[in-house]
């Protein structure tokens, strides 16, 4: 199982958000280019990078940051969501050498652009299902919809997606601990890989997720714990990396 470092990008700086909102966020860094070396220099093998200004707008605002990012680390695996809604998106986001793009709203709006992403860029799609009591929610979690999460999971199983990242808006950002149950139930629903996100707050939730992570789980993306201090990357990676 992967640990993911998460940059949170609004107004070019690092952040952290409680349950997505937008003002009520923690200004964790002005220079994303250095966050993003301290977590290659602790030893992670890949990065999740999100455009939050991206989301709300459903277009780029802070691709120039990420176009560096993934300039400065060529051999990184990158994975950017926020915004992406066209195939233009997806287009500059590979040409700028990022591995994989995340399709979050579009994906729950028009499931059929998925299958479409997935063919013009194969093996560089993934799905950003993120859920409130189970239920997806778009437009940087301003909006809940009626449609279960894992239902929409199903949907893409056959379209060539390479992994869902699974978020629980409640637990996000909230360091409460990570819904373990619902990750499951995620991985459970379909065949594609789930990556968990969302209030994962220190070695307990690693080691929870990594005992069920035989499901299917390849990877947690974790971010105010890792800048708080109550989660050492290089520790969490080694326990990951021991159990398998």
């Amino acid at each position: 199982m992967l640990i993911i470092p998460a940059i949170d990008l609004k107004d070019g700086q690092c952040v952290r958000l409680r349950q997505g909102l937008m003002d009520d966020s923690t200004v964790f860094s002005d220079d994303p280019v250095a966050v993003a070396a301290r977590w290659v220099d602790a030893g992670c093998r890949r990065l999740h990078l999100v455009d939050l200004n991206g989301a709300f707008a459903g277009t780029p605002v802070n691709g120039e940051v990420v176009t560096a990012i993934a300039a400065a680390w060529p051999q990184l695996p990158i994975q950017i969501g926020g915004g992406i809604r066209d195939l233009e998106t997806i287009e500059h986001y590979v040409k700028a050498g990022v591995s994989y793009v995340i399709i979050g709203t579009k994906a729950v709006k028009e499931p059929a652009f998925v299958l479409e992403a997935c063919r013009a860029f194969p093996g560089k799609v993934i799905v950003g299902l993120d859920a409130k009591d189970g239920l997806v929610a778009t437009d940087g979690w301003a909006e809940v919809s009626g449609v279960k999460a894992t239902d929409l999971a199903k949907q893409f199983e056959s379209d060539g997606v390479s992994a869902i990242v699974y978020t629980d808006i409640a637990r996000d950002g909230m360091m409460q601990g990570v819904n373990v149950e619902a990750t499951v139930a995620m991985a459970q629903a379909s065949s594609i890989p789930v990556i968990a996100s969302g209030g994962i707050t220190n070695m307990d939730d690693i080691r929870a997720l990594n005992a069920v992570a035989h499901e299917g789980i390849c990877g947690a993306i974790t971010g105010r714990a890792i800048y708080e201090g109550t989660l050492d990357v290089a520790e969490a990676q080694k326990l990951c990396d021991e159990a398998a």
